[in-house]
């Protein structure tokens, strides 16, 4: 009797157990589901036609643009470029090159390669060719410039800073020709941006929405010249200038522009001769030391018109009238500009 009773006994407490164990496993189950239902869904990400845009203009650009370092003694200085022929040839600031030494190029997939300078053309614009050794590399295409219009939608891309390649940003052409004087020399025609444009981005390029570089970064207005802080004004030399350029520096390794041959010191009128260079177009002229030039031809020469701005106007082998103060009295030579080398 106390054996079938004990049978029982153990068959009620397993029954017991299983029973709860399908309650809980019920319960539980339920208890998830309800939680689970309560939870919103997953937005799903688009992406609008304008970003899509975007997209593909870096896709396309990216690539081709590159970091590149600049070496010298006791300095070292970053910047961009755009590969601009397959060949190898990059096309930069000539501030990212000037007065050094030894340059490399990262390219976009991280890839390092040596670089040589082709030429500048300083102090015209501020742009310069290296090349690096390969062929069949990624190239960006040069739009035509002249057809730009302000509002046009823009991305800068580049090495802020020299650590962080291929940075792109956006913005609008935000002005067309303005100028802006730097180291003596108003650089002209250039498009004004509010791209951000950082240090590491000069050489850089600026495209159009089209995937087509319309421009090459060269620098931005950080303060006034009282000190006050400015934001988003940033410039580019527009791509014909570029491909002007850069086809002369290629081919030839140097830019045709006409050479006087004088050290001088702009003043508000006129241009105040420092040295004049032995056998040069202006000794032959016979331009002298403390001479100021007032005019070449039928231009002007004062603060809004600097010399070489004013020279820049001429060619090689052009005659052209000088009309100089020396010692209080007015005068005219004539000089045969000569070709930079």
């Amino acid at each position: 009797m106390e054996s079938s009773l004990r049978r029982w006994l153990i068959l009620a407490v397993i029954l017991a157990l299983f029973v709860g164990a399908i309650g809980g496993a019920f319960a539980g189950g339920t208890a998830a589901y309800l939680l689970l239902k309560g939870q919103p869904s997953p937005i799903e990400l688009t992406v609008t036609e304008e970003e899509l845009s975007t997209i593909n203009v870096v896709q396309r650009v990216s690539p081709a643009v590159v970091t590149i370092i600049s070496t010298g003694q006791l300095k070292t200085a970053l910047g961009s470029g755009v590969i601009i022929d397959e060949r190898g040839y990059i096309v930069t600031n000539e501030h990212v090159v000037d007065n050094y030494s030894t340059f490399g190029v990262i390219l976009a997939n991280g890839e390092e390669r040596a670089a040589t300078l082709i030429g500048t053309d300083y102090p015209f614009t501020d742009l310069a060719v290296i090349k690096i050794e390969g062929s069949g590399l990624p190239t960006a295409e040069l739009a035509d410039s002249d057809n730009l219009v302000v509002g046009q939608r823009v991305v800068a891309i580049g090495s802020p800073l020299g650590e962080f390649p291929n940075t792109v940003t956006t913005g609008v052409i935000s002005g067309l020709h303005r100028r802006w004087k730097v180291d003596g020399i108003f650089y002209e025609n250039l498009i004004q941006t509010d791209a951000a444009i950082n240090p590491g981005n000069s050489g850089g390029a600026l495209v159009s929405s089209q995937g087509e570089v319309i421009g090459i970064n060269t620098f931005i207005i950080r303060t006034t010249e009282w000190g006050e802080f400015v934001q988003g004004i940033g410039f580019a030399i527009p791509s014909n200038t570029v491909r002007d350029i850069a086809t002369q520096l290629i081919e030839e390794g140097r830019v045709s522009r006409p050479f006087l041959g004088i050290r001088h010191q702009d003043l508000e009128e006129g241009a105040y001769v420092l040295f004049v260079s032995p056998g040069a177009p202006a000794a032959q002229a016979g331009l002298e030391v403390h001479d100021i030039i007032l005019s070449m031809g039928d231009y002007s020469i004062d603060e809004e018109n600097p010399l070489l701005n004013v020279l820049m106007k001429f060619q090689p082998n052009d005659t052209v009238t000088l009309t100089i103060i020396r010692q209080g009295t007015e005068m005219e030579v004539e000089v045969t500009l000569a070709e930079r080398q």
